[in-house]
This record gives C-alpha cells, structure tokens and sequence, in this order.
C-alpha cells in the first residue's frame, strides 16, 4: 500500500519532515512511501532574492509534483506545509482545489490523512494550522489521524509536535534542525497512517 507524501517547502525544512515521515510508513510491513511537491506559485525574483530561498528550491528539484494519478493509488495521504498566519501554504492549497474531479470520483473517501507543519517561532500557527485544514480533508471524505499520547516525545519536546500533528520550530532564520523528539513524532505519523490505511485496505 501506498502513502503518498505531499508537502510544499520554502527552504527545505517541509522536505526533511517529510522524509522523517517516510521513515515512518517504511517502518510498517507492505507500506510504501511515496514523496511529491507541488508547484511554486512565489515570483521568481523573490526568490533569487533570497539565499535561504534559492538554497530550498535546489534542495527540491529532483522531487515530482504530485499527480492525479499519485493520489489515485495512494492507501493514506500526509500532507506537509509551513504555517500562513494559521493556514497551509498557499501552493498547497492550490493544488487541493484542483482536485475537484477525484473528490467526484470519490478517491478521497475512507482514506487516512493527516498533517504537518513547520513554522520559525514556538507558537507560529502550528495546531491552528492543522486544524484548519481539516475542512478540505472533511469534504474530500477523508478520515483525519493525528499522533497519540503513546507517542511519549509529545510529553517532552521542546520544539513542535502536537497530537494534532507534527510540528518542527525552524527558527528566525529557518535553519534550526528537527530535534530527536520532532523527528520522532513525525516517524509515529508516518507509521500511524500506513497501520490504518493498511487496516482499512484489509
């Protein structure tokens, strides 16, 4: 079974939990990580502007955007994105308005999903973040997974996660590192969505 990863990264600290979260899925016997972006949508020039910018555009370029098909074959899906004054990104968001005709077909329904989010500062929109995104994941039919209290990082981390979802502190200049314990509870995300998907295939 697949999980398909789908995440939009400015600088690249998206793209590391994402991979944390395949770490995660691959975990599981019979589930199979798949990792895809989406199209940026920010004028080129802002980000030739900016070196963090540019260095997370090369760290990306080798990652397919996400298809149809991509979300087609997917068992559970993860989406990943920075904070927006408590909203997903913008290009993410894009990309889930766009897929009006798989909501017709019903390819969202009775699948897994769930969220994480990066943001520079302790209390940037993380929880407000996941919790907003959960009306187009309700209206797709699509079943919202968090990470529980088993998760025993949630009770210790001192950077992001919560058991809405995980969460990574990138700091004023988005360069911090994800932690043990936030690289941890993004594997728990990981794993939790492939042992569901995988239930709910069986």
């Amino acid at each position: 079974m697949k999980v398909l990863i789908v995440y939009y990264s400015t600088f690249g600290n998206v793209l590391d939990m994402a991979r944390l979260v395949a770490e995660g899925v691959e975990s599981v016997p019979g589930a199979e990580a798949v990792i895809r972006t989406v199209p940026e949508l920010m004028p080129d020039e802002v980000i030739q502007g900016n070196d963090g910018m540019k260095a997370g555009r090369e760290r990306q370029k080798d990652i397919p955007l996400v298809t149809d098909d991509d979300f087609r074959e997917a068992g559970a899906i993860a989406l990943g994105t920075p904070t927006r004054f408590g909203n997903m990104a913008a290009q993410l968001k894009n990309r889930i308005d766009q897929v009006s005709a798989l909501w017709m077909e019903g390819v969202f329904e009775d699948k897994p999903a769930g969220m994480f989010v990066s943001t520079a500062s302790l209390h940037g929109g993380q929880e407000a973040t996941i919790t907003s995104s959960l009306g187009p994941l309700m209206h797709l039919g699509m079943i919202p997974v968090g990470v529980p209290y088993s998760t025993q990082e949630l009770f210790v981390t001192q950077g992001g996660g919560s058991p809405y979802g995980p969460g990574h502190i990138a700091g004023g200049n988005n360069d911090r590192a994800i932690d043990n314990e936030e690289s941890a509870i993004c594997r728990a995300l990981g794993a939790r969505l492939a042992r569901i998907g995988l239930k709910l295939q069986g």
